[in-house]
C-alpha cells in the first residue's frame, strides 16, 4: 500500500518580492549575469587548486557557524620569491632586512624563531635554502594584534595547521614586527621540504585557505567579534583616507557612475545606509565624488585607485614617523610635481620598505634647502642603488618606450599590425633567437598590463597606439620619476678627496642660490688650497688639474685593490682583452667603477646599470677605438665603456 497522498498544487498571486535588500540582491545578480553572459568561454582548469592544500579550504570552511562579520579579520599576504640569478644572496638580503633594528617592541632588531626555538641564527636556514628555486614569504597581521601579546605560539599553531593542510612538514622561520600601528609576523618558508622535494602549494590555498585558517585561530584565541566591535570598526571607516569596506559597499551599489543608497527597513539596514551616506560625503571632501541629487553622488573616474594610493602614502608617512618625528609632516612626493618643475638635487637619507614581501625600497632624499622628498621604488634600479649620503638629482620622467618596444612596432608596421618570432626573424635575419624570445617575454609583460593582444595563432596584434601605451606603462612603473646619481660619494666625503668631485663642478650660480652649497664649495676650496692644488686667487680647477686628479684617484684605488688581493691592475690598450669575473664596484670621486678580474689581474671600468645583473658572472673585456666593450660567455657585445 502506498503512503503517497495525491494532491494538486494551487498557485497563488506573486506576493512581496523583498525589501531594499532584495532589490540590491536582484540588481547584483543581474549585473553578474550580464557580465558572465558576455564573457568568453575558457577552460575550466585554472591551476588555482593544483598543489598541496588544494582541498584544505573546503575542509577548513566546513561547519563554520559564525558570520563573516563575527570572525576576527586577519590580513595575510603571500609572495613566492624566485631565486633567479641572485640565488642565496636574495634570500640572505630578505632575512637580514627582517632582522633590522627598530622592529621589536623595545626598538631592537627582530628575533628569529621556528617551530621549536627562539633567538635562532639564520645561518643554518639560509644554508639549507641555497639550492632552493623559490621560497614563500608570508605576512600575517591580525585585527587587534596588540591584544594577542606574544605572536610566537599563534604563529606555530598557524604553521602546524598549514602543514596539516598541505600534508608535508615545512621548513620555516619567523620574526614578529611591532614597528607599525599594526603588529604583524613575517614567515619565510623554504621551497623544499624535509625530503628535498619542491614545495608546490595551491594558489587557492595561498590566497584564501591560509587566511581562513589564521582567522579561525585568532577568533578562537580572542573570541568572536561582538556587535559593538563590528559597529565601531565600520564607524571608524567613515573618515579614513584609504580604501575601506564601506567603499566596497558603495562600489557594489553604483549604477553607471552614480551611487545612491537604497531604502532601509530594518535597524541594521538603516545603520549601514547612514554610514554609506557619511562615507560618500567624506569622499566628496576628498574630491572623489560630487553631488548628483539629494542623496546621490557621482563618483569621479578612477576614484578607487586614487583612494588606495592615498592609503599607501599614509602608510609611508606613518612608517617614517619613528625616524623623522615631526618632520614627517613635511615629506613631499616627487611625482606630485609639475612636469616642467626644476629638478631637485639632494642627498640620499634613508630607504624604507615599499613592499616588504618583494624587497622593494622607496628612497628619501633631503634637498639642500632641507626639504624631504619621497622617491618611489619604481624609479630606483635595485642593481645600482646609491647608498646613503650619495648626491642625486630628481626630475619627472619622460614617457619613453623601450628599444625593444620600438623593434616590435617596426616589424608590426611592415606586417599589417602583427608580430611573432617568425615574422621578426624574416624582417631582421640578423637577430638572435634569444633576442626574439626576450621580445616575446616583453609582450607577455605588457599584455598583463592590458597592452597588446595575443591571438589564438600565437601571433600578437600590435595597434597604432602600442608605442605610446608602452611608454606610459614605463612611466607608471617608475612612478613618473627619473633619478640620476650625481656623486656616489657623500658631500662630506668629497671635501678632502684627492680627485675631481661633484662639488668641484658647482658653478657660482649654484652656490649663490643655496647657502648649503656655498658652504660646501668654500670648504672644498679651502682644503684644495691647503694641498697646494688651488693657488691664491684661484677658485676652480683647470682642465689639466681635473684630468690629473681623476687619474690620481683611479690609481690610488687600483693600488689599494692590488695590495689587498695581490694582483696586478691593468690598463687595457687598444685591442687588449681581459677575461674575469665581475667582483663588484668601487666608488671614486668621478663616479662608480666596476671591478672585473681573475686570479692574476683586474681592471677598473666605468659602471653601467646593466652590469648590476652580471655580478659574479664571467665577462670578457675588449678595448677598441670606441672604448671598452664587454661580453658574457659567447654572447654578443653588451656595452661600451668610454
Amino acid at each position: 500500500m502506498s503512503d503517497d497522498t495525491p494532491f494538486t498544487p494551487r498557485l497563488g498571486p506573486i506576493r512581496d518580492r523583498g525589501g531594499p535588500a532584495g532589490k540590491r540582491l536582484r540588481r547584483q545578480l543581474a549585473k553578474t549575469g550580464k557580465r558572465l553572459s558576455n564573457a568568453p568561454r575558457k577552460s575550466s582548469f585554472t591551476g588555482a587548486r593544483y598543489g598541496s592544500g588544494g582541498a584544505a579550504r573546503t575542509r577548513a570552511s566546513a561547519g563554520r557557524h559564525l558570520s563573516r562579520l563575527q570572525r576576527r579579520r586577519v590580513v595575510v599576504k603571500v609572495h613566492i620569491a624566485r631565486a633567479g640569478r641572485a640565488g642565496p644572496g636574495l634570500y640572505r638580503a630578505h632575512v637580514g632586512y627582517l632582522q633590522r633594528d627598530g622592529v621589536d617592541r623595545e626598538g631592537e632588531g627582530g628575533v628569529l624563531y621556528d617551530r621549536d626555538n627562539e633567538g635562532i641564527s639564520p645561518r643554518d636556514f639560509l644554508e639549507r635554502s641555497e639550492q632552493d628555486r623559490h621560497q614563500f614569504r608570508i605576512i600575517v597581521s591580525p585585527e587587534g594584534g596588540a591584544r594577542m601579546g606574544d605572536f610566537k605560539q599563534a604563529t606555530r599553531d598557524l604553521m602546524a595547521r598549514m602543514e596539516a593542510d598541505t600534508g608535508r612538514r615545512l621548513d620555516w622561520i619567523a620574526v614578529d614586527h611591532h614597528n607599525t600601528g599594526h603588529p604583524h609576523t613575517h614567515i619565510v618558508v623554504r621551497g623544499r621540504d624535509a625530503r628535498m622535494k619542491d614545495v608546490v602549494i595551491a594558489r587557492d590555498y595561498l590566497t584564501h585557505g591560509l587566511r581562513e585558517a589564521a582567522e579561525d585561530l585568532v577568533t578562537q584565541r580572542l573570541g568572536p567579534r561582538r556587535a559593538l566591535e563590528i559597529a565601531e570598526t565600520r564607524q571608524k571607516q567613515v573618515d579614513q583616507d584609504r580604501w575601506t569596506g564601506l567603499d566596497r559597499e558603495i562600489e557594489n551599489l553604483i549604477d553607471g557612475s552614480v551611487f545612491e543608497p537604497g531604502d532601509a527597513s530594518s535597524s541594521g539596514e538603516r545603520f549601514s545606509r547612514s554610514l554609506q551616506i557619511a562615507r560618500a560625503r567624506h569622499l566628496q571632501t576628498l574630491g572623489l565624488a560630487e553631488p548628483a541629487g539629494a542623496v546621490a553622488w557621482r563618483m569621479k573616474p578612477g576614484w578607487q585607485e586614487q583612494l588606495k594610493r592615498r592609503g599607501r602614502r599614509g602608510d609611508i608617512i606613518r612608517t617614517l614617523a619613528a625616524e623623522f618625528g615631526e618632520r614627517k609632516k613635511h615629506i613631499q612626493f616627487v611625482q606630485d610635481r609639475d612636469a616642467d618643475a626644476t629638478p631637485i638635487q639632494g642627498v640620499v637619507k634613508a630607504y624604507g620598505a615599499e613592499d616588504e614581501l618583494r624587497d622593494t625600497r622607496y628612497m628619501l632624499v633631503e634637498d639642500f634647502d632641507g626639504g624631504i622628498w619621497h622617491v618611489p621604488a619604481g624609479a630606483i634600479d635595485p642593481t645600482s642603488r646609491p647608498s646613503r649620503g650619495a648626491v642625486v638629482e630628481l626630475s619627472r620622467a619622460s614617457a619613453l618606450a623601450r628599444a625593444s618596444d620600438t623593434a616590435i612596432a617596426r616589424v608590426a608596421d611592415e606586417t599589417g599590425g602583427v608580430w611573432s618570432e617568425d615574422l621578426h626573424a624574416r624582417h631582421d635575419p640578423g637577430s638572435k633567437p634569444a633576442y626574439r624570445l626576450s621580445l616575446k617575454r616583453r609582450l607577455e609583460a605588457l599584455r598583463r598590463a592590458g597592452i597588446g593582444e595575443r591571438l589564438a595563432s600565437g601571433e600578437w596584434r600590435i595597434d597604432a597606439t602600442f608605442l605610446k601605451r608602452a611608454a606610459d606603462y614605463e612611466a607608471r612603473r617608475s612612478g613618473g620619476v627619473k633619478l640620476t646619481v650625481l656623486s656616489w660619494l657623500s658631500p662630506e666625503a668629497q671635501i678632502e678627496r684627492m680627485g675631481e668631485t661633484w662639488i668641484d663642478g658647482l658653478s657660482e650660480t649654484d652656490a649663490e642660490r643655496c647657502i648649503a652649497l656655498r658652504k660646501l664649495q668654500m670648504r672644498r676650496q679651502a682644503w684644495l688650497r691647503e694641498q697646494d692644488v688651488l693657488q691664491a686667487g684661484q677658485a676652480t680647477l683647470s682642465d689639466e688639474q681635473r684630468i690629473r686628479m681623476r687619474a690620481l684617484d683611479l690609481k690610488q684605488n687600483a693600488d689599494a685593490i692590488a695590495a689587498r688581493s695581490n694582483r696586478t691592475a691593468v690598463d687595457l690598450a687598444n685591442g687588449d682583452r681581459l677575461h674575469g669575473r665581475l667582483e663588484g664596484h668601487v666608488d671614486l670621486a668621478a663616479g662608480r667603477m666596476a671591478v672585473i678580474g681573475n686570479a692574476k689581474a683586474f681592471a677598473l671600468v666605468p659602471w653601467r646599470s646593466a652590469l648590476g645583473r652580471q655580478t659574479g658572472r664571467e665577462l670578457t673585456l675588449k678595448r677598441t677605438a670606441a672604448g671598452i666593450g664587454w661580453t658574457v660567455g659567447n654572447g654578443r657585445s653588451k656595452g661600451i665603456f668610454r
